[in-house]
């Protein structure tokens, strides 16, 4: 458990460790992935260095080795050195075997005696480094297989040059990955730019009124990606916010008729005492006009509500008819006929009614003497034709029929709010069907309703 506790706590040290932004975090992923390439760089330039200054340390101890052995005689019975006007500056550092016996060493030598012993009795040509009173690089050199001379090198002007390179590769690192760091802060500052402005223009925009796009401005390849999504979103939700506003709408205007009934009834059963019967009749106004906004409530949040009306499902269409036609009624006749076989529409009952009833009402609200409904069967599906008798519709209305909260005789004495027609076509709709005005129908008026069959 301790050992757990200990990890969770690291790994929530470096989640607060981390940057929050993305332009840190880009640039701390950088900075580290050129950190690694810095070492590794830093420690191959500085072996391949190491490794050349000990070859030209080398090289050296070879040339010092054959100038040695010019001075070497080894054509007589043993082998001689040769006194020349140099000899202090050859016997600096050098020694001089016959085989495994010593000939010369330099005075001072002392304990890089037995360092030079051990190359010369191993033979041919051999380099060794050694740590006596500094860095030495010891070299043999044979020399016709009778004579061996042992040169020696101090190494520390070559390491001193070495820890120069190293400070110096050190160093430029340093300043290579400072560069990196910042380089890389400006370059995704830069390149996060047109994410800041777009973050701003969408603080600035309205969610409705605005017709801005962020599509349509010029990006990078990704962004314009992403600009596409975000333009895509934002028609989402102002879609969702238009229909909002458009259900906020019609339930004010729908329940203002019903509820302005509620407030007559009761001024006028308040203004003076009543009678049981008028009191009764004034009950049952107010429970009518209740009843019809309780149905207008139901109808409009049934059709905002997500998947409700869409949902899948049958309704067999002249039993689901007859209810709302029972319960309006026409000052005649209403007649309600199935042409062929029993239809059924690919829609859910309560939502067939849904998209009669206004149309019902309407007709009932206009015509003298008759309704007239009739079921029959489209090439696409199933039809419901609704005609009265009344004074139809005016044709300069005709195109603003469908039009939310339009009438063509506000005053003609009937209720409504110019709701009904509207609210029937967008629920025709959103099952894939359709409602129409036939114009050409006289007298009176006819509607038509086209549903896709069950």
């Amino acid at each position: 458990m301790s050992g757990a506790l200990r990890r969770s706590r690291a790994t929530a040290l470096l989640h607060r460790a981390a940057p929050r932004t993305l332009r840190g975090r880009l640039s701390l992923v950088a900075l580290v992935t050129a950190t690694l390439l810095m070492l590794v760089l830093t420690v191959a330039f500085n072996a391949v260095a190491g490794h050349r200054l000990q070859h030209q340390a080398d090289d050296e101890l070879r040339t010092r080795a054959a100038a040695v052995a010019t001075t070497i005689d080894i054509g007589g019975p043993t082998v001689r050195v040769l006194e020349t006007s140099h000899d202090e500056l050859l016997d600096s550092d050098v020694w001089i075997y016959s085989g495994r016996r010593l000939l010369e060493a330099p005075p001072t030598a002392g304990s890089l005696t037995r360092v030079a012993d051990t190359l010369a009795r191993h033979g041919g040509q051999r380099c060794v480094t050694a740590d006596v009173h500094g860095p030495l690089r010891l070299c043999s050199h044979p020399i016709s297989g009778a004579a061996t001379v042992v040169t020696a090198l101090d190494l520390s002007p070559y390491r001193s040059s070495a820890d120069t390179l190293l400070l110096g590769s050190l160093a430029l690192d340093a300043v290579m990955l400072a560069c990196t760091y910042v380089l890389t802060r400006l370059a995704v500052g830069r390149a996060l730019r047109p994410v800041r402005t777009m973050t701003d223009q969408a603080g600035q925009w309205s969610a409705v009124a605005s017709e801005e796009r962020f599509g349509s401005m010029r990006h990078p390849a990704e962004l314009a990606r992403l600009g596409a999504s975000l333009d895509a979103i934002l028609d989402r939700i102002r879609t969702l916010l238009r229909h909002e506003r458009q259900l906020t709408g019609e339930l004010s205007h729908e329940l203002r008729t019903p509820l302005s009934r509620i407030i007559a009834e009761l001024d006028w059963w308040r203004a003076r005492p009543r009678t049981a019967d008028q009191t009764d009749a004034s009950h049952q106004v107010i429970a009518e006009a209740a009843e019809s906004m309780r149905t207008i409530c139901d109808t409009l949040l049934a059709d905002a509500r997500d998947g409700t009306l869409t949902a899948p499902g049958t309704a067999q269409m002249l039993p689901t008819l007859r209810r709302p036609a029972e319960v309006l009624g026409v000052p005649g006749e209403l007649t309600v006929t199935v042409d062929g076989p029993s239809l059924v529409a690919g829609v859910p009952p309560a939502l067939l009614e849904r998209i009669v009833s206004p149309l019902l009402a309407n007709a009932c609200r206009y015509a003298d003497s008759t309704v007239a409904v009739r079921v029959h069967r489209t090439p696409d599906g199933v039809g419901v034709d609704i005609t009265d008798d009344g004074p139809g519709v005016p044709s300069a209305f005709a195109g603003l029929l469908f039009e939310p909260g339009r009438r063509a005789d506000p005053d003609d004495g009937h209720g409504g709010a110019g709701l009904g027609l509207p609210l029937a076509r967008r629920l025709a709709r959103s099952a894939g069907g359709e409602v129409a005005y036939d114009a050409g129908h006289a007298p009176g008026a006819r509607f038509v309703v086209t549903l896709p069959a069950g």
